[in-house]
């Protein structure tokens, strides 16, 4: 945990602020056969409002300057669970991808379930002259976010994010509120009814993908936490009273929308709702689509407690099985690694990069951060990042899927918080027996 703030302490110092086609392992080019090139594929969760477009463009350009490798993108829905969904199958039938984007709750889930290879490893066998590329571009303490929790390192970070709180202070304005937005989950309760009530308009909505990602950073800056030495938790006194706010909004007040993800945010976008709880990563989409005075704040707080907020993004592992692939792998890797495409990256989403040096560089990110308003929520709240739940064993997509079954009950007003979560918090603890 100390290395993990540390390391979000130096962010804060240097910063100023799908095409699909078949598996990657059925393709046998060689790419030291003369005028071919081995092609592999690469899955990403990444939607076209949320860094889908960006994601193109890198595999356009390293297509275009590559003479051994063709990368074919394929994009999967319902984000890391939907990715992990799709691997399984793809692993049943004798396939794999070359390169996966697997997210942090899923990382030891992975890592049980999944053929991979180091990156290091690859480097070592076929790439003596990237031996260190590494250790000289990364922080131990960045590569730790992507060792299991037995210590070995399963891949490299790729995207780190936070979620803020992105405001509509023209509707806040319209409303008579501070246009500057609430700063406790309390005040957002408040403002989402004042903003009903002058507005007719919605007051609030948090992110609902296929993860947990959000209700996480909910309950646990109340003090509850998800996972406690290996036992799921979160049905606590301080974990219901969070979901009860987010309930209470939603079903009794009628103030906060419950609606999936793209249609949340696009609400925000269309001035139809005024605040919204989603990742940085969707700053971009945002930016470049509101027609209103959009800023971004720093998530809130529960009142007299420090927040708590889950890490999120994703690492990038290899699970290549051929020789041949693992070497375009790791090209492509490096490619996206590189100080440029890590600039587009964050450019293009809003994710905070995890190679020291992007910040810092002419050719980086040193004028767009030094410009770049909203994106300076994220980088403020970095000391209240914590990592982002994983729950252990096999049972790690059970569990995430349980905890958004009872979360679509609960918020459809189908069942009471106190139960779905009581009664959830011991299913997961069956499974993970």
């Amino acid at each position: 945990m100390k290395s993990f703030l540390k390391l979000f302490s130096l962010f804060s110092l240097i910063f100023v602020l799908a095409a699909c086609g078949k598996s990657g392992d059925t393709a046998s080019n060689d790419s030291d056969k003369k005028g071919e090139k081995t092609v592999i594929e690469y899955w990403h969760v990444n939607a076209e409002t949320q860094g889908g477009k960006t994601v193109e463009e890198l595999v356009k350009a390293f297509n275009e300057q590559s003479e051994t490798t063709e990368v074919i993108a394929k994009y999967n829905p319902d984000m890391y669970k939907g990715l992990m969904q799709n691997l399984q199958a793809e692993a049943a039938s004798g396939k794999s991808p070359a390169v996966v984007q697997v997210g942090w709750s899923f990382l030891d889930y992975f890592s049980n379930n999944f053929s991979y290879i180091s990156p290091q490893e690859v480097i070592d066998q076929h790439f003596p002259d990237d031996q260190t590329f590494l250790k000289d571009h990364f922080l131990d303490n960045v590569m730790d976010l992507a060792k299991n929790s037995e210590g070995t390192q399963v891949g490299i970070p790729y995207s780190l994010s936070t979620p803020v709180l992105y405001i509509n202070k023209d509707l806040l304005k319209e409303a008579g509120l501070d246009e500057n937005g609430p700063k406790t989950w309390q005040e957002v309760q408040q403002f989402s009814k004042v903003i009903k009530e002058k507005t007719g308009k919605h007051g609030f909505y948090m992110q609902e993908p296929a993860d947990n990602w959000a209700t996480q950073a909910l309950l646990e800056s109340n003090g509850a936490r998800m996972l406690t030495d290996g036992k799921a938790t979160f049905a606590s006194k301080e974990g219901i009273e969070a979901y009860q706010l987010m309930a209470d909004m939603i079903v009794k007040d009628k103030t906060a929308l419950h609606l999936p993800w793209d249609q949340g945010v696009q609400s925000f976008i269309d001035g139809n709702v005024a605040m919204a709880y989603t990742t940085i990563a969707r700053r971009s989409q945002i930016q470049e689509n509101a027609k209103f005075n959009a800023a971004t704040v720093k998530s809130p707080a529960w009142e007299g407690k420090d927040v708590r907020l889950p890490a999120g993004g994703a690492m990038l592992a290899i699970t290549a099985q051929e020789e041949a692939q693992q070497k375009s792998a790791w090209e492509f890797m490096k490619y996206l690694y590189s100080v440029e495409s890590m600039a587009k990256w964050t450019e293009g989403t809003g994710y905070v990069p995890p190679r020291k040096d992007v910040a810092e560089a002419e050719t980086g990110l040193k004028t767009f951060l030094e410009e770049n308003e909203m994106m300076k929520a994220a980088v403020e709240q970095m000391g209240g990042v914590v990592s982002w739940t994983s729950f252990p064993g096999d049972a790690g997509l059970q569990a995430e899927q349980k905890l958004l079954d009872v979360r679509d009950q609960i918020l459809g007003g189908k069942v009471d918080v106190k139960e779905g979560l009581t009664s959830t918090e011991k299913e997961i603890n069956e499974l993970l027996k």
